[in-house]
């Protein structure tokens, strides 16, 4: 491009959920990706580290905000309570402000996390983590009739696990899928605004249920095309693109179950009777629920168990979204428990109640526990299998964070489940996620041909408001990726600015009928 000198008056940010540079690098060097080819080329480019642990709910809010999870709030899908119970998480629980709350006007379309639709200076269409398409998924809400008019089959997301028998089905309800968010992203495209932030999620559902190059490769050039028609349109409104995924992706093929690990080990007991609470759960009684009417009944759990067969208590809780691996658990009996995406949590007095371990045995617990899961190989094999990191060094604001997390090496995949066994076949999910995702800058003051050095998830808020002269949140924990920018243009030899934006959310249950989504996350394979 021949603007290299000259500065942006807006910034668009085009998300590729789950894409990773891998696959980018080896098809743009094979020629497979002409418009990618031409971000390394003409713009700044190189893999993005993403967050610990690698995932959607915590990723997404800190390429909007520049902080780490510690700071934002969001270790997953769901809080987890001091009563173990736990509720989703929503953009009311997002505790800093993201781009959209700071550059306005802005145009923001399917980024996860942002339900319910904040009331910003633009225009908002709400991702993943939305219930269902009600008054609340969009900003303004008028916008939200004249989608279901103009796109009456959109849709906020697709349940990968539901085709794992119909590939093609799949594929073409995935074709749908795509069509139908790009013609909401033309749509957003008309309004007026100097942010535009948008996400197509169709990489991440089609790479959990098919690794397999060719069909891959065609639909990397779909997003090739999509991303050719932002270029063009970036260019005509003197906009800087950054494109970026919040994580990589690779295959897998081991299930590795932490909470049953723990159960081995004498760390985690059950409660008798596997699946019972989950099977009430199911009906619609919370724990608390739970426990007020079997005592006014004069029933207890033991009684239940006892006369229902152990297959269709099971069954039943294995039903229950994300539920029956807290609610199977005997709390008081339990020094360390797994929620979530490998957030392993050591059951302490003060986070939990109730909590058995106290304060000061939680270091010891925890190097005991590091060394487990650090020890732990594959029978078949004898591979070691997990690798650790220490809560404390990646949440270090957070007294309440978890207090390691636990990911799984190469092909495999950590979950939390309460099995049988350790270790099971991944199924049908045959690909996961990996830390390294893509960042590409490109526009006005980007530099040609640069590469960004040891650029992670929190560099991508700070550096796309200093490229439009906005002040950095002063507590940001990302820099501002200097070196894409050409010398000669105002971001690439302006000071960086600092500023307190403070908190915001509010941190709340959404009263929301959260049912369907949580189904979806188990049919993306997020929830067990």
């Amino acid at each position: 491009m021949s603007m290299e000198t000259s500065n942006p008056v807006r910034a668009f940010v085009l998300g590729f959920d789950g894409v990773p540079w891998g696959l980018i690098r080896r098809w743009t060097e094979e020629g497979q990706l002409p418009n990618f080819a031409r971000l390394i080329e003409e713009g700044a480019s190189g893999p993005l580290s993403s967050t610990t642990p690698d995932a959607t709910p915590l990723a997404w809010p800190t390429i909007a905000t520049g902080v780490w999870p510690d700071k934002h709030g969001l270790y997953d899908f769901q809080h987890l309570e001091s009563s173990y119970s736990h509720r989703m998480n929503t953009s009311a629980d997002v505790r800093r402000p993201e781009l959209w709350d700071i550059i306005s006007p802005s145009a923001v379309g399917n980024v996860p996390m942002t339900y319910p639709a904040s009331e910003i200076d633009g225009t908002l269409v709400t991702g993943m983590m939305t219930p269902e398409m009600d008054k609340r998924f969009t900003h303004p809400t008028e916008f939200g009739a004249e989608l279901k008019k103009t796109i009456p089959d959109y849709k906020i997301g697709l349940s990968w696990d539901e085709f794992r028998d119909r590939p093609d089905e799949f594929l073409e309800e995935l074709s749908t899928l795509l069509d139908n968010r790009r013609k909401l992203m033309r749509r957003l495209m008309e309004e007026q605004w100097r942010l535009f932030f948008f996400v197509y999620t169709a990489p991440d559902r089609l790479q959990h249920l098919i690794w397999e190059d060719d069909i891959l490769l065609d639909h990397y050039r779909e997003l090739d095309d999509i991303l050719g028609e932002v270029m063009e349109y970036t260019e005509s409104r003197d906009a800087a693109l950054f494109v970026v995924s919040d994580h990589g992706f690779g295959p897998i093929s081991q299930f590795v179950f932490l909470n049953t690990l723990l159960e081995r080990e004498g760390l985690l007991h059950r409660k008798g009777g596997d699946g019972t609470r989950g099977a009430l759960a199911r009906l619609g009684l919370t724990k608390d629920r739970v426990q007020g009417l079997l005592s006014r009944m004069g029933v207890s759990e033991k009684l239940l168990v006892e006369h229902l067969p152990r297959s269709v208590v099971d069954s039943v809780a294995a039903q229950v979204p994300g539920e029956h691996n807290l609610y199977d658990v005997d709390f008081e009996e339990t020094v360390a428990f797994a929620h979530g995406s490998g957030n392993v949590y050591i059951n302490d007095t003060i986070r939990f109640d109730p909590g058995v371990v106290t304060p000061e045995d939680v270091p010891a617990i925890k190097e005991d526990l590091r060394s487990m899961f650090e020890g732990l190989t594959d029978p078949q094999t004898e591979d070691r299998v997990l690798k650790v990191h220490d809560g404390d060094e990646l949440f270090p604001t957070d007294p309440r964070s978890p207090d390691l997390v636990v990911k799984g090496r190469d092909e495999y995949e950590t979950a939390v489940s309460l099995t049988r066994d350790v270790f099971r076949d991944s199924g049908s999910k045959v690909a996961s996620h990996r830390p390294e995702g893509i960042f590409f800058a490109w526009g006005p003051s980007i530099e040609q041909g640069t590469t960004t050095t040891d650029a992670n998830v929190t560099d991508i808020a700070p550096t796309v408001l200093h490229s439009l002269d906005e002040a950095v949140p002063s507590d940001a924990d990302g820099r501002v990726l200097k070196e894409i920018f050409h010398s000669g243009s105002k971001p690439g030899h302006r000071a960086v600015s600092q500023r307190e934006y403070g908190e915001s959310g509010t941190p709340a249950a959404v009263e929301a009928n959260f049912d369907d989504v949580e189904d979806r996350l188990r049919g993306l394979g997020y929830m067990e």
